[in-house]
């Protein structure tokens, strides 16, 4: 005899999955609950991260957007300058946005005034009339044996260091960047 819901002869029963809502469910059910959980999981990371996207890119009328580019890496200087420019260029000049560039590690090498080449020492002269915040890591600079003498005009030092320097702007609400 068999009643409602038997499975036939043979046939195995799904094993049972419990939910997050501790809700035991079988099978295509618990499959559908997972799925619907995980759109309304993503909806709302997607939903926050356009809203911080959007406060990001939106400075609002009288207000510059506030950006920190981080530059360690030697191999990335042409390619940070490079975005740095892109960005005064797309928003329209440097009167729209305020930039800082903080460098340390072995990218620094590349701003000495003795090894720069001089596309480099001509943006960095323009990113300094344009009122971009060059900021040399302190203990770099000591790691690398220089001053600030050595390094293109337009730098200043940071003693307290560069990732110090990093984690106050983006405490004053710059946005970070590490192309």
């Amino acid at each position: 005899m068999r009643f409602a819901g038997d499975r036939p002869q043979g046939a195995r029963r799904a094993a049972p999955q419990v939910i997050l809502s501790g809700i035991v469910a079988f099978g295509e059910a618990a499959m559908n609950r997972r799925n619907i959980l995980w759109s309304a999981v993503s909806a709302l990371g997607a939903a926050f991260g356009a809203s911080r996207a959007q406060a990001a890119t939106d400075a609002g009328p009288g207000n510059k957007l506030k950006v920190v580019y981080h530059l360690s890496d030697a191999e990335k200087v042409n390619f940070v300058l490079g975005n740095i420019q892109n960005h005064i260029d797309g928003v329209g000049g440097p009167e729209h946005v305020t930039i800082a560039l903080v460098i340390h590690g072995p990218a620094l090498k590349a701003f000495h005034s003795a090894q720069a080449n001089p596309d480099i020492s001509r943006r960095v002269s323009d990113f300094s009339k344009d009122g971009v915040e060059l900021a040399a890591c302190g203990n770099t600079m000591k790691a690398q044996n220089v001053t600030l003498a050595d390094l293109l005009p337009g730098f200043v030092n940071l003693e307290k260091g560069g990732v110090v320097r990093i984690a106050e702007l983006q405490s004053q609400g710059y946005l970070y960047l590490r192309p």
